[in-house]
């Protein structure tokens, strides 16, 4: 008989003996699955040489592959590092991520945090998923199905919204300067979700998205409020600008990932968003009955905004030869963006300092809300070379009526555009109306489209405008309904509504603008069309002087269409209203060149720009410089309350003038030097607080030799001067000191001085806490825009003050002057919560002139 020992180690090699067979499966089926896969690799390159074609296909193939490859890659990290930031917002800003990245309320100090909300969204999600689900299964699919005959077999496989619910960054809330009765928020909607819907058709066709980005700014009008529940009438929503998507696509939508489709797919279902959440489109809902919802949906506009782009100076050259041995110029053009109004100006070749003199108008809706963007390109064969931008607030444009200014381009070394920019008000005083003259609008027509009625079906049935379309050879006459459309034209330019399928009675609910020259012959023409037939189903063709003589320049009613049945009508809402530009409040400060919108953190842009730019980047606006003209008030205002950038300052002669007059000194080549004291504007730092992803700067490690040699000459004598902001961040409990740039600098040597600003906040004199900013060679004017902090209690700060030196950068054994002036600043003194920006004149002992 055998021992227990000898039956347990009998089992013991049972389940051993029972994995060998396993293993050997497994290795197998490996080893099948990789040699399937390099067959499924190799057929291609075997039918290509089978079939007679070149090799070079299969490079072409190889790169377009390895590109995509790269591009999907690509994505899967930027909804990596998204995920990351979404996980851990706080962690993400201590460790300092891309500024671009960042959440609105560390820009912003009136952006607030709704961390509340937030958690109530990421709470619902999954019951909202549910509902979503339940929606695109019971109403998308049937509805999809319909469609089209090939679509039949289509299926939602797979629907799961996931665990990453939409994020709201921040809000802002807008009580002033609005109408009392209403309240507008802006959203900062971050959408990062990890959602997966698959699709099929015929078990053959499979294609889904896995992880979707969403980023942009909603707007919610709540309005009108009312004193009765629920207290507002109805909720207006809609994005100010296009929102950035990014799909993750899966299946047979892989091919979207290809550089080039991804874009082009991306763009075409932003632009449907756009047909119904970005302005001028709005979504309504009603919260209450008997509610004007036209009126909420189709507002007037703001006004019109006309911009004059006359030429530019000093742009960067772009074009090279001989591999950029031989620097060439540049062939710059300007695109000009309001919302989504696009407008280019033509290609001046081979020119640094292009003349255009072009002018274009533009429909403003919202302000604030919209601003006017400016970029400036070298027009190449392939790519288009990024040649300088800036943003303008035209909530600053809207008061001061007339800008005429030169603006200086952001993100290049140099380069500035002039820019005119006019603000007509839209009123409904015909008296007002000027004369035509160059081709310039005189007023404005807005046409709200609202339905039609008893459209004929069989359009050969009122064939006086139709006749002689019957012998074309496509047209089949049939009993079916129409899939009718409006097109609109007033002068040279035409509109066409949306189609809407099926129906005699289309409701279309839309709104056009359109700009007159000349409102005493110019018509409103309407052609009601069949999209199947391209036929006209009724006409309407009106002078637009009729409406002059209505009330208020409005005219709301049906109107009877020509070539059409005698029953057949369309409703509209015709509003004429004149352009005018009016008189700015004497009691407001003209804003002029600060109009420019100052950003809040540096987002670098790439090298090279698409040819025709579908979407403007973030933008970052450098610090103004206010050259002479740019401070005086233009010519054609009535006479205002001077600026702030004007306190104290005698009159200049005009531009032409001082450049004869004085001698050309620039900080920075594109922004001009001022000729004597001026006082920087401060209004725009109310708005805007510095990024704390900006805020890390550390000092240099160089030691700071002081000067042996005390120069008593220069002893209460103007060395230059030095614009510093300082402010304290109450988030991070720390001193903010943003150093601007100098001027009129002494000179240290031949070749002018290698300045740098040294930083201590006293008593503290220690080298490891000192703050130096980067050297800027051979200039007497150096902009450096750098910030540095000093981590303080605010009652500490208050007892202390600021030592900031100029000092030349000198190599060793060199005799050339090390000091360059200096400013003590009495913090006490400031009101350092709201901050301040301010020329300081440096002295050598750093007390101000007696």
């Amino acid at each position: 008989m055998r021992s227990s020992g000898e039956r347990s180690m009998e089992t013991a090699r049972e389940p051993g003996e029972k994995e060998e067979p396993a293993a050997a499966n497994q290795l197998g089926l490996e080893v099948l699955s990789y040699v399937a896969r390099a067959v499924l690799c190799l057929l291609p390159v075997y039918l290509l040489g089978y079939l007679g074609f070149s090799v070079s296909w299969v490079l072409i193939g190889l790169f377009l592959w390895m590109w995509w490859k790269k591009n999907k890659k690509w994505k899967e990290w930027r909804l990596a590092a998204a995920y990351e930031l979404l996980a851990d917002e706080q962690g993400a800003v201590g460790r300092g991520l891309q500024v671009q990245q960042l959440p609105a309320w560390v820009h912003f100090p009136d952006v607030e945090r709704v961390e509340w909300l937030n958690k109530v969204l990421g709470q619902a999600w999954p019951y909202f998923g549910m509902y979503m689900e339940k929606m695109f299964q019971e109403q998308v699919e049937p509805s999809i199905r319909g469609s089209n005959i090939h679509l039949r077999a289509f299926t939602f496989t797979k629907l799961n919204f996931g665990e990453k619910s939409p994020r709201i960054n921040g809000v802002k809330a807008y009580t002033k300067q609005v109408d009392t009765r209403e309240v507008i928020l802006d959203l900062q909607i971050c959408y990062i979700g990890d959602c997966e819907i698959n699709v099929e058709v015929k078990k053959l066709c499979k294609a889904g998205v896995k992880g979707i980005q969403v980023h942009g700014t909603l707007r919610v009008i709540l309005a009108p409020l009312i004193s009765q529940v629920p207290f507002v009438g109805a909720v207006t929503m809609f994005f100010l600008q296009k929102p950035h998507l990014e799909i993750n696509w899966t299946g047979l939508t892989n091919l979207l990932e290809i550089p080039g489709v991804s874009d082009m797919s991306d763009g075409m279902i932003v632009d449907i968003i756009a047909s119904y959440l970005v302005l001028p489109n709005r979504f309504t809902l009603p919260l209450i009955k008997e509610l004007n919802v036209a009126q909420l949906r189709f507002p007037l506009p703001h006004g019109v905004l006309r911009v004059h782009v006359f030429e530019a100076e000093d742009l960067i050259p772009k074009d090279t030869y001989l591999r950029g041995i031989i620097k060439g110029k540049s062939d710059p053009y300007t695109v000009v963006r309001v919302g989504m109004q696009i407008f280019k100006t033509k290609t001046i070749k081979e020119n640094l300092n292009p003349k255009w003199n072009e002018m274009y108008e533009f429909v403003v809706h919202e302000v604030p809300g919209q601003d006017l963007e400016v970029d400036v390109y070298d027009e190449d064969p392939d790519k288009d070379d990024f040649l300088g931008s800036l943003v303008i607030c035209l909530e600053s444009v809207m008061k001061d009526k007339v800008v005429d200014e030169w603006f200086p381009l952001c993100d290049v070394a140099s380069g500035q555009v002039h820019l005119k920019l006019e603000w007509f008000s839209l009123v409904n005083d015909h008296t007002k109306l000027s004369q035509p003259k160059n081709g310039l609008s005189t007023a404005m027509v807005i046409v709200y489209l609202d339905c039609a009625y008893n459209l004929p079906s069989n359009y050969f049935d009122y064939n006086e405008y139709n006749t002689r379309r019957r012998n074309i050879n496509y047209v089949k006459t049939t009993e079916k309904d129409p899939n009718s459309y409006a097109q609109l034209t007033v002068g040279r330019k035409t509109m066409k509504s949306k189609i809407i399928c099926l129906s005699r009675n289309p409701v279309w609910e839309q709104a056009f603008a359109f700009f007159v020259q000349n409102i005493h012959t110019e018509r409103l023409h309407i052609e009601v069309k069949d999209d199947d037939r391209q036929c006209a189903l009724g006409i309407l063709d009106m002078p637009l002087q009729r409406l002059l003589k209505d009330t208020d320049l409005t005219l709301d009613q049906k109107f009877q269409l020509e070539n059409s049945g005698s029953d057949s009508f369309i409703k509209m809402k015709i509003v004429v209203r004149i352009l005018c530009i009016e008189d700015p409040d004497p009691d407001s400060i003209y804003t002029g060149v600060n109009a420019l919108k100052q950003g809040p953190v540096s987002v670098r842009r790439t090298g090279t720009q698409s040819r025709h730019p579908s979407s403007l980047r973030n933008k970052e606006t450098p610090r103004v410089t206010l050259n002479n003209k740019d401070s005086t008030i233009p010519e054609n205002k009535p006479i205002r309350k001077e600026s702030i950038t004007e306190l104290n300052k005698p009159a200049e002669p005009n531009r032409q003038t001082e450049k004869n007059a004085e001698p050309k000194q620039q900080a920075n080549p594109g922004v001009r030097t001022p000729v004597g004291t001026i006082t920087p504007n401060l209004r725009h730092l109310r708005k805007f607080a510095p990024s704390l992803a900006s805020l890390n700067s550390v000092a240099s490690s160089c030691m700071d030799t002081t000067d042996a040699t005390m120069n008593s000459e220069f002893n209460g004598v103007l060395m230059g001067e030095i614009q510093l902001t300082v402010r304290y961040a109450s988030l991070r409990q720390s001193l903010i000191i943003l150093v601007s740039g100098c001027r009129n600098l002494i000179q240290c040597s031949d070749s002018g001085a290698d300045p740098y600003v040294r930083i201590y906040l006293l008593p503290d004199r220690r080298w490891v806490n000192r703050k130096k900013t980067t050297v800027k060679k051979k200039t007497l004017n150096p902009q450096y825009d750098e910030k540095f902090e000093f981590f303080a209690t605010m009652d500490d700060v208050k007892k202390r003050s600021l030592d900031v030196a100029v000092k030349n950068h000198r190599s060793f054994g060199s005799h050339e002057r090390k000091e360059m002036g200096k400013v003590l600043v009495d913090l006490s003194k400031e009101d350092l919560s709201k901050g301040f920006t301010q020329w300081f004149e440096l002295t050598f002992n750093g007390q101000p002139r007696s």
